[in-house]
């Protein structure tokens, strides 16, 4: 090759790179007259979120202007297709804001579809209105608007708009949904082109690839329908989603959203604030608080503490750690023999324990029971924590490792069961959940080590960075346990649990049962609070099952993770224990007079 000769692309991607430039050229120029003459004025479609409104159908800045004015209380409005947005916000600079978001759009005529079966779950349409509430509380555990609960009719009769959902085979339950619009039937679209929206995975859903199946579901329903592009809009800063976009091979266009400066929206026109910086414990609380009017201060972001003022009081907290909480509770809780002796005197059933260093009755123990649990009699975060030790040497190593955290050491006899957190307030009880260890789900590709790096980028991403499983010791010896190790590979479609703690900072996930817990549940939980005198507590039981009454008490947490548990309202809890006076009156006189 000669020194003026250029290396010749492959047809295939000069193909691809020729029509990715016509696509954004085309984004650029303005609809033709007699195209624009074709489509629908003023159109716009109602999402269930809040309506959205195809700027380009509009005849001017004013008649947008005056559409998004009509935005419903509680909705989300977005004018979507804003080429000039520096002259929609010139018209009213007061009310709107350009959203900080990228718009995507994929090639149907190029996009080829991966026909690899999704292993775990299975993608359909949304059918009635158990489905919408499972989707609002996907949609409010990622802090989206909800829908309405009719909205499932409205939504199969149009066939405009689709919703799909992911439900996981076995159990029936969603883990995921997308929203699809066909803009030919939207507006008369001379480009026949769709768009997706509100694309949401549950934040511990243990598949992995839920997104992307979504994704490729809808691009494939609209390509076998004739579209001829699929457009999204994503927050700049999602790097997570932007990079599965272009993977599928979204590119970006240079088209825009436009929103109005609501409460919903605040976060998106007003700027960082101190508050971004806390992680999601403290700010589920700090945000409850700001929306009651109650003044709020970060002394130290990174450590989660907030002073929170209101009519000539002042509470300093840590996340759901208050100045209400004593020293002597904190204390309690800080030491978990200690606490099981508290407890176990105001008739809390516990299961038996013995002391690390008599060697015989930790023996004596082991042989009663057949597996024991060791834990430092101080810690937090599932830290130095081993569950269903069967023999005398696995209970020395974690002994060991255990006094890494704490010097005092405790041994347990194990208790089959369920690990069951219950959030007690103010004495009552304001959430229950179940919480289950980490698994990993196989591919038949992949080994057991890449599967546990992969599900811990998604629980990091769905907790602030708050969940990760470790590659340590205790996991190894869980894999020991099932007869693997880090590099075998898992078969397509086998769950493998990883950990046997249930613990959420290692890669534990969390499922609502508020609903369900039994009585006598609900009454060994408060039982304790009231015997450590705690007003905010996360009290863990062993129980065979959430609905029924057999149970025996872990341990108490002083400073439970509320944000665990949405959508119960353990923020709007917390914040009446501290501001009574902050409830609204008629929420104030029911409280008084539950509490006699």
């Amino acid at each position: 090759m000669s020194s003026t000769d250029k290396p010749r692309r492959p047809r295939v991607t000069q193909r691809i790179a020729s029509r990715v430039q016509r696509l954004r050229a085309q984004a650029l120029q303005p609809n033709r007259d007699d195209a624009k003459a074709a489509m629908t004025r003023n159109a716009w479609l109602d999402c269930g979120w809040g309506r959205l409104l195809f700027a380009h159908t509009f005849e001017n800045a004013p008649a947008l202007v005056a559409g998004l004015r009509d935005e419903a209380t509680g909705e989300r409005d977005i004018a979507f297709y804003v080429r000039d947005p520096h002259v929609l916000l010139a018209a009213a600079p007061q009310e709107l804001f350009l959203d900080p978001s990228h718009t995507f759009r994929l090639d149907l005529a190029i996009y080829r579809p991966d026909h690899k079966k999704p292993q775990g779950f299975f993608i359909r349409r949304l059918k009635n209105t158990a489905d919408i509430e499972a989707i609002n509380t996907i949609y409010q555990a990622r802090r989206m608007v909800t829908v309405p609960p009719d909205f499932a009719q409205s939504a199969r009769e149009t066939r405009t708009l689709k919703v799909f959902v992911a439900e996981e085979e076995g159990t029936g339950a969603l883990i995921g949904t997308a929203m699809g619009i066909d803009h030919a039937r939207a507006f008369d679209d001379p480009e026949k082109g769709s768009s997706l929206w509100c694309l949401a995975v549950a934040p511990q859903a243990p598949y992995p690839g839920i997104g992307e199946a979504l994704v490729r579901h809808l691009a494939e329903h609209f390509q076998a329908r004739g579209a001829q592009h699929l457009d999204l809009s994503v927050l700049h800063d999602n790097a997570e989603a932007i990079a599965l976009y272009e993977k599928l091979g979204f590119v970006r266009i240079p088209v825009f959203a436009v929103k109005r400066k609501n409460p919903i929206n605040e976060k998106l026109f007003t700027g960082p604030s101190p508050e971004t910086a806390l992680n999601p414990y403290a700010r589920l609380i700090v945000d409850e608080a700001r929306r009651r009017g109650i003044g709020v201060e970060v002394t130290d972001a990174e450590g989660g503490f907030f002073r929170l003022t209101y009519g000539g009081r002042s509470i300093h907290c840590r996340e759901s750690l208050s100045e209400l909480t004593t020293a002597v509770a904190m204390s309690i809780c800080d030491d978990k023999a200690v606490t099981r002796r508290v407890v176990e005197r105001a008739g809390v059933t516990v299961p038996e324990q013995a002391n690390a260093d008599d060697t015989d009755a930790v023996a004596q123990l082991l042989a009663r029971h057949g597996a024991v649990v060791v834990k430092p009699a101080r810690g937090e975060q599932g830290k130095g924590v081993a569950v269903g030790l069967t023999t005398e040497g696995e209970i020395a190593a974690a002994v060991a490792r255990a006094r890494e955290q704490c010097e005092r050491v405790v041994v347990e006899a194990m208790v089959e069961g369920q690990d069951l957190r219950l959030i007690v307030i103010d004495f009552k009880l304001v959430a229950a959940a179940i919480r289950k260890p980490a698994c990993v789900v196989g591919d038949g590709q992949s080994t057991i080590r890449t599967l546990i790096e992969r599900q811990t980028r998604r629980r990091m991403a769905a907790t602030g960075g708050e969940s990760a499983i470790p590659l340590d010791a205790e996991t190894e010896r869980t894999l020991k346990a099932a007869g693997v190790g880090y590099d075998d590979v898992l078969q397509a479609g086998k769950e493998l649990p990883v950990r046997k703690t249930a613990n959420l900072h290692t890669g534990g996930t969390i499922h609502d049962v508020t609903d369900i817990v039994h009585p006598r549940l609900v009454d060994a939980a408060c039982r304790a609070a009231k015997a450590i005198d705690i007003p905010v507590t996360g009290i863990d039981l062993m129980v065979k099952a959430p609905d029924k009454p057999d149970y025996a008490f872990i341990e108490a947490n002083e400073r439970p993770g509320l944000a665990n548990h949405e959508p119960q309202p353990t923020a709007e809890r917390f914040v009446d224990l501290l501001f009574p006076q902050s409830m609204p009156t008629a929420a104030r006189s029911l409280f008084v007079d539950v509490r006699g």
